[in-house]
């Protein structure tokens, strides 16, 4: 069975060289109970390592059955472990935090047994060891006879044809000594049982050979009677631990010492925060300086503004409207884009009080007022500005008391009063916007849509072979529509009659046309009356202004016909500012062509570059301090599994099964660690968490983020388990079991 010609075993330690035992000639056959036996330090212990494959030779040759071992690296050690040797401690190197069922299990799993066919010869082989009542007991909780006892019940479960026990009964009183020599004596008669001891009498009666050793040699060896071998054993098929009974195994030992789990959960859990909460933190700042700066198109530059039209140019419909506004992400649409950038400044004539901002809808009006109340009639409208804004918080009783008029400068830069307002409410911004918000009713939002229906196309007028500019600032040939005017017909000043050869413009077409992007037609209109300050009012159905001299009226349909066709262009906002992205792909989805303000603004972006480059370069660093941390703190939690994973080795378990299982242990607890931090993430956007810092920082990350972070951590975890893994199996079995003995 095992045969050593000429043997030695040396030891090196800072360049002394030491003799374990030297040219030892020795062979031992099935049905053996070798006792060897000597002083400490006689190399005794040294022997009975080599011959289980713990520890190696360094000279002569060893045979396993007639095989030659000399060529033998640790993975031919490890597959001779497996399948010849069962090992019993002193020190019983069990797993404590297993049951006496999961000590002896993990032997028949690690040679590829199924878990569901080995529970019957399980507990046959705990009752043969006289624990059938302590099969659920963890093995910390048991005396030291019937832990050796386990020893042997794990020996024997392997079903190897040899078991060597190394001082099995150092630790035990007196009976329990007995009890285990009884049981060795028992299976030696189908196997060759190798003891080493310093207690003769203990051993005596059961030996068949006694073997003396002294200085590294053998003094004596002396058959004491003839071995009873039953010729009964039949060998054992081996395979591969099974994947799921690997993973079955990681994820028994990611649980089985609490204490443990709980704090490599803390470590797996604060690297996620760390990474999260840095990442996010620089993807804040450069989302905030991605949106400074301008846009030479558009003055509103709000972060959660989308401009959409559709790829045709064609109108967007009261249908596809509807549909916008069903998103689940809308805060409100501005179906005439051009009064988004319109601003305009209001103020009272005594100039008191003045504000300056955009025009919206009353119905887009989703705040809360401070004072006054919503409007009710034409002409009423609420406006909102800061908190801090000194006329709103502290003169709000006269603003809601003052007449105020939107302030218009004609083309030579006189200011003119136009179209009263009355401030009938008062509210707050709900962002840092030092801007002026008017929210109007129709009859405003009308005059407005009119207005720039005229500045967002080029209109021109072709009257008596002379071509002429319309603008919103110069008021001659300025078209404008109004209801008091029939269909195909104008009315104008009368100054135009010095435009005719006869002076008398009654009965004169003017060729109207409009060129915008959009849109491009023409009309003609006759004229048929001409207006001047005495019979103004009675034309047009309105007060005279001197700075509406000028100024071509036609009929409000005809207006509408040629400048004012649809809706063409509009602007979406969106409620969640961190969700705009998704919110611009269902606009695509739909039809929309999309222009994102936020990413359309120009400026000086070296310090959003330099902050995406800082980004990296921290973002890297935090990831390797983490690592090394990470390392660090979980080493030393994990120095407490060495014992576990040098018992994997004395049973035959390979370096790569090993290492997956401590792969397998890191990877369920960091998972689970990602999994709670995932649940709040999911607590923040379902507003349980509601604490602002963390629910801010939360928004600036993409499920993509999610993603890359967990894979991140998991890639760490392998990290960590190869470089441990790296530094337990670098020693030997033996030196690595010493060190935890």
């Amino acid at each position: 069975m095992l045969k050593l010609k000429n043997v030695s075993k040396f030891y090196y330690s800072n360049g002394v060289i030491a003799s374990g035992f030297s040219r030892v000639n020795l062979e031992l056959d099935m049905g053996e109970f070798v006792v060897i036996t000597g002083e400490s330090g006689s190399g005794k212990s040294t022997l009975l390592n080599v011959l289980s494959g713990l520890d190696t030779y360094e000279e002569g040759e060893m045979y396993i059955n007639g095989e030659e071992t000399s060529h033998y690296n640790e993975e031919d050690f490890e597959e001779y472990r497996r399948k010849y040797v069962g090992n019993i401690f002193q020190n019983f190197n069990l797993v404590n935090s297993y049951t006496v069922y999961q000590n002896v299990e993990l032997a028949l799993l690690l040679n590829g047994e199924s878990r569901k066919n080995i529970k019957n010869e399980i507990m046959e082989i705990i009752a043969k060891v006289g624990l059938t009542d302590f099969a659920n007991t963890k093995c910390s909780k048991l005396s030291g006879g019937q832990k050796q006892r386990v020893a042997i019940a794990r020996a024997i479960a392997k079903e190897t044809p040899i078991i060597v026990a190394d001082e099995p009964t150092g630790n035990l009183d007196s009976k329990a000594a007995e009890e285990v020599m009884k049981i060795l004596s028992e299976i030696s008669k189908d196997k060759l049982v190798i003891i080493v001891t310093h207690n003769i009498e203990q051993v005596e009666k059961y030996a068949t050979r006694l073997i003396k050793m002294h200085d590294g040699k053998i003094l004596e060896d002396k058959t004491l009677k003839a071995p009873e071998c039953s010729d009964e054993n039949q060998e054992r098929t081996f395979k591969d631990i099974t994947v799921a009974n690997r993973i079955g195994l990681g994820i028994r030992n990611a649980f089985n010492i609490p204490s443990k789990f709980i704090l490599i959960f803390v470590v797996f859990l604060f690297i996620a925060l760390a990474v999260a909460g840095t990442y996010s933190s620089f993807q804040k700042q450069e989302y905030e300086e991605n949106i400074f700066g301008y846009n030479e198109f558009f003055n509103n530059t709000a972060d959660n503004r989308i401009v959409i039209n559709k790829p045709d140019r064609s109108p967007i419909s009261d249908q596809e409207f509807a549909s916008i506004e069903a998103l689940s992400n809308i805060q409100r649409i501005a179906k005439d884009d051009m009064l988004v950038d319109y601003t305009q400044s209001i103020t009272d004539k005594d100039y008191m009080y003045f504000f300056y901002g955009n025009f919206v809808d009353i119905k887009d009006f989703k705040g809360e007022l401070v004072a006054g109340r919503m409007p009710e009639a034409p002409g009423e409208i609420i406006v909102t500005g800061p908190e801090n804004d000194y006329y709103l918080s502290e003169n709000t009783q006269e603003i809601l008391e003052s007449q105020f008029f939107t302030e218009e400068y004609d083309n030579t830069g006189e200011r003119s009063y136009n179209n009263p307002i009355k401030i009938v409410g008062i509210a707050y911004n709900d962002d840092d916007s030092y801007n002026n918000t008017f929210y109007v009713g129709e009859d405003i939002m009308s005059l407005l849509q009119k207005q720039s229906a005229m500045e967002k196309n080029r209109i021109s007028s072709q009257f008596e072979g002379q071509n002429y500019e319309s603008t919103t600032y110069d008021p001659y040939f300025r078209i404008t529509p109004s209801a008091s005017v029939p269909k195909g017909e104008a009315y104008v000043s009368r100054a135009f009659n010095d435009l005719t050869e006869r002076g008398n413009c009654i009965g004169k077409e003017i060729l109207i046309s409009t060129n915008s992007i959009y849109n491009k037609d023409s009309m003609t209109v006759t004229i048929t009356a001409t207006y001047y300050k005495n019979n103004f009012s009675y034309l047009m159905d309105e007060k005279y202004d001197e700075a509406k001299e000028g100024v071509v009226y036609v009929n409000d349909e005809d207006y509408n016909n040629l400048i004012n066709k649809g809706t063409f262009q509009s602007s979406v906002f969106v409620s969640d500012v961190k969700k705009l992205d998704d919110t611009a792909g269902q606009l695509r989805e739909m039809g929309f062509n999309t222009l994102i303000i936020r990413d359309s603004l120009a400026g000086d972006n070296s310090i959003a570059q330099m902050l995406s480059m800082i980004k990296t370069f921290v973002l890297a660093v935090l990831i390797i301090a983490l690592f090394f941390i990470s390392y660090f703190i979980i080493r030393i939690i994990l120095k407490s599994r060495n014992s576990y994973y040098t018992t994997l080795r004395t049973l035959g378990a390979s370096r790569r099964i090993s290492k997956q299982l401590l792969d397998i242990e890191l990877f369920v607890i960091a998972t689970l660690a990602y999994a709670l931090f995932m649940a709040a993430v999911i607590l923040v956007y379902t507003g349980v968490i509601t604490q602002g810092y963390i629910a801010d920082l939360a928004g600036y990350l993409t499920a993509a983020n999610y993603v890359i972070m967990y894979l991140v951590i998991i890639v760490m975890s392998y990290l960590i388990s190869h470089r441990f893994a790296k530094k337990l199996f670098k020693d030997s079995v033996m030196n690595t079991y010493r060190e935890e003995a």
